[in-house]
């Protein structure tokens, strides 16, 4: 029996619920768009997709205040979870996404080594966060990065 691919089955749920999805991603590049969108019929729920990389792209475009990035850092539960919320809340839609994280190789510290990532999903009036630390290359740790956020979303739906 072949399992589906982890976009299709979010892609099914959310097109049989009628509930769209919009994203918000710094460390993963655009990748969860990008899957999500290759997925036929993504029109019927994808409504916008930022890739927010820089601090100041999470201020101006997603609503994150400035302080609050300062305070616990741009990889941090308080601008991951902002950052579903607000692209909810700008997209007008159910359902939102947030990713912020260290893909690496560099970039970690001993608080925050490369591979910590921080996945939100917010709809429903709640915001689920996660923290985790994903191992491999760059590429390897943003493809678990959106895998797992695939798989929360499925949770929450």
């Amino acid at each position: 029996m072949q399992t589906k691919l982890p976009e299709i089955a979010v892609s099914g749920l959310l097109i049989k619920k009628n509930k769209t999805l919009a994203v918000a991603e710094s460390c993963t590049g655009g990748l969860l768009a990008n899957m999500l969108t290759n997925v036929p019929g993504s029109s019927k729920y994808f409504l916008l997709g930022i890739v927010a990389y820089g601090n100041q792209a999470k201020i101006s475009l997603l609503n994150v205040p400035g302080k609050v990035i300062k305070r616990y850092g741009a990889v941090s539960r308080q601008v991951s979870g902002l950052m579903a919320q607000n692209v909810t809340k700008s997209a007008s839609c159910d359902y939102g996404i947030g990713i912020t994280g260290i893909a690496g190789p560099g970039g970690g510290t001993a608080r925050k080594p490369a591979g910590t990532v921080f996945i939100s999903v917010a709809g429903k009036g709640k915001t689920d966060t996660k923290k985790f630390y994903f191992s491999g290359s760059r590429l390897v740790v943003k493809r678990k990065t959106v895998l797992k956020a695939l798989s929360m979303l499925k949770k929450f739906l």
